[in-house]
């Protein structure tokens, strides 16, 4: 295992709300448009703690979104600085804690804090194993060149390509038709 299973699940929340952006979407639409949108992928991903579910929060997740986006793809040493200003930020202190079904794991906020904070710093934590495994090079842009979808790469040998089959079959059909249509 590249990552402990706490950290693959965060990593993968993340791409999930980085993925949200017109250009990674599935629908090709902001799919964080709305608090129920919000809702429902928190909900999905089953992300606990406080939700306030207004506008406000939502354009704070929406900040965060944009943060993680920029931060997903930088070289380890830049990533570092990021990870710690987050923590810094949130004046982070981490703690073993077990809640809802899932056994013991680290937060570094309250469950009561503002959702948008607690995102970022369970990114971070998330990132912090990523930058001790020597690991950034997991995190990835899709290559389709139509999309800008991140991914977490969890293959043994690093070589994922893109965010989504729907991305890789639609190169390669693209790539087919190109050597065909000559």
């Amino acid at each position: 295992m590249i990552f402990t299973d706490d950290t693959v699940a965060a990593l993968g929340f993340m791409a999930a709300v980085a993925d949200t952006v017109p250009g990674a979407s599935e629908s090709g639409e902001d799919e964080l448009a709305t608090t129920s949108e919000l809702a429902a992928l928190l909900d999905e991903w089953g992300f606990s703690g406080r939700r306030d579910g207004d506008a406000r929060e939502l354009a704070e997740v929406r900040a965060v979104r944009e943060r993680l986006r920029g931060i997903w793809t930088l070289e380890r040493d830049p990533m570092v600085g990021e990870v710690n200003a987050i923590l810094e930020e949130a004046h982070a202190i981490p703690r073993l804690v077990r809640h809802d079904a899932l056994d013991w794991h680290i937060h570094a906020v309250s469950q009561e804090s503002p959702l948008a904070e607690r995102m970022l710093v369970e990114a971070a934590m998330a990132l912090i194993d990523v930058i001790r495994a020597d690991g950034t090079d997991r995190l990835a842009r899709c290559e389709a060149d139509d999309c800008t979808g991140v991914f977490v790469d969890l293959s043994k040998n690093a070589s994922k390509r893109y965010c989504s089959t729907r991305c890789g079959n639609r190169m390669a059909t693209r790539a087919y038709r190109a050597r065909t249509a000559d």
